[in-house]
């Protein structure tokens, strides 16, 4: 196959390069290390929105067609931006995806809803009008939404501007899939009209950077995102198949999934990793100004597997989670920092209660995927592929097989001592 040929890593390991679409018969068994070049992590909806640590789109389309068949229904637990339901979708499978951050929710459910035509295209240009009509006198200061260090993270402009089409955006005449379509629209642009460092997870503003936001960037970045999304948009719907459905439960979450046994025909997700991504602090701002959060997030955040929101109580003697090489590196993860030390058995505890959830609605033969990196916490290595597979072996799960695919992009900064160089992903058969 043209797009297939094995290399050798620094580190004197062979590896097989995919460049683009996967060959569904690639083969691929136990400790198999491959290197995937993605081309499509803009494809159709996929470029919307920015996300953290997210899917390259090939790998679940990969999965999808490898381990399922048109019209099953396919889960993703922590579905995050929703890139295994796009792909589930455009392979004609129905799908689930299951989050407990309600902006993580509102971003997939845009990127599976298809839209007209006329009526985008339509509201792109009352929109642009707007935008040609903008005055800061049209905002008053009093609409402007109350937040956190709100005039900290947006010079005073930027506040206006955003304001200004916020408002545009829920006076269009036309339904509220339309509506949502343009608030992710927004959204895309928040981040980069803020005073936050464009490119770390943390929203934080960096004074070294000197990050320079001018007047009208608002008006003009959003301008410049309709005259690409749209376009996305218009050839996502015209590949939209008919009676397929895709939902997003706002009662559940990766621990509680209130389906009955057997309902699924596979599982596919990337977890997020222990201590990795704090999800609620990277979307802050675009959750302020979508209405998602009005003052604290630390409800949410304790809310996510893999979170650092832990209250002392829990830190003060050390936990076990019944696996011994987990427990090794968790007794001197605690020896350094107690606090680290229940942050890393706690992500364990999450995912066994995963792992029990989805082994429960999974029919008989089903698969459960997942893509899963290691950590370094204070200098130990934290395996987690391996424990979550001593894991799933423990709730009934058959080891299928398990490869490893190399990392190369990051929009993740991490310190260099505890980057992930490599996923894992496990193949757990009920």
């Amino acid at each position: 196959m043209d797009n297939i040929t094995k290399i050798v890593n620094d580190f004197g390991e062979s590896i097989v390069r995919v460049e683009g679409d996967i060959p569904v018969d690639l083969p691929a068994t136990d400790g198999d290390r491959f290197l995937f070049i993605s081309h499509d992590q803009s494809f159709l909806t996929h470029g919307l929105h920015k996300y953290p640590a997210k899917f390259f789109p090939e790998l679940p389309r990969w999965l999808i067609k490898r381990y399922s068949e048109e019209n099953d229904q396919i889960l993703d637990p922590f579905a995050g931006s929703g890139t295994t339901n796009v792909e589930a979708l455009l392979s004609k499978r129905n799908s689930v995806g299951i989050d407990v951050d309600p902006f993580s929710r509102f971003i997939s459910k845009v990127k599976v809803t298809p839209l007209v035509e006329k009526e985008l295209k339509a509201s792109q240009k009352t929109l642009l009008e707007a935008i040609l009509n903008y005055r800061p006198s049209l905002v008053a200061k009093s609409d402007l939404p109350d937040f956190p260090y709100r005039d900290n993270w947006f010079n005073k402009e930027i506040l206006l501007e955003l304001n200004y089409l916020g408002k545009q955006i829920e006076s269009l005449d036309t339904n509220d899939s339309v509506k949502d379509f343009f608030k992710v629209c927004l959204s895309s642009i928040i981040r980069s009209v803020s005073n936050a460092d464009d490119n770390c997870t943390r929203t934080v503003i960096r004074k070294k950077l000197n990050k320079v936001v001018r007047p009208s960037d608002a008006l003009n970045r959003f301008a410049k995102a309709l005259h690409t999304k749209v376009l996305k948009m218009i050839a996502f719907s015209q590949e939209y198949p008919s009676g397929i459905t895709v939902n997003f439960p706002e009662d559940m979450d990766a621990r509680n999934i209130k389906y009955e046994a057997n309902h699924f025909d596979l599982a596919v997700t990337s977890p997020p990793y222990v201590n990795a991504v704090d999800y609620p602090r990277t979307h802050q701002l675009e959750m302020y100004w979508l209405g998602f959060a009005q003052d604290s997030l630390t409800a949410l955040k304790k809310q996510n597997v893999g979170t650092e929101s832990v209250s002392a109580i829990h830190y003060k003697t050390r936990h076990e989670i019944g696996v011994p090489e987990a427990d090794r590196v968790i007794a001197n993860i605690f020896e350094d920092d107690p606090r680290r030390a229940f942050i890393a058995f706690k992500y364990l505890e999450d995912m066994r209660k995963n792992l029990v959830e989805v082994h429960k609605v999974l029919r008989d033969g089903g698969r459960y995927v997942i893509v899963v990196g290691n950590n370094r916490i204070r200098e130990q290595l934290f395996e987690n592929w391996k424990y979550l597979m001593l894991i799933a072996e423990d709730i009934g799960f058959e080891i299928e097989t398990y490869f490893g695919s190399e990392i190369i992009k990051h929009f993740i900064k991490v310190p260099r001592g505890e980057r992930i160089n490599t996923d894992w992903i496990l193949v757990l058969k009920k």
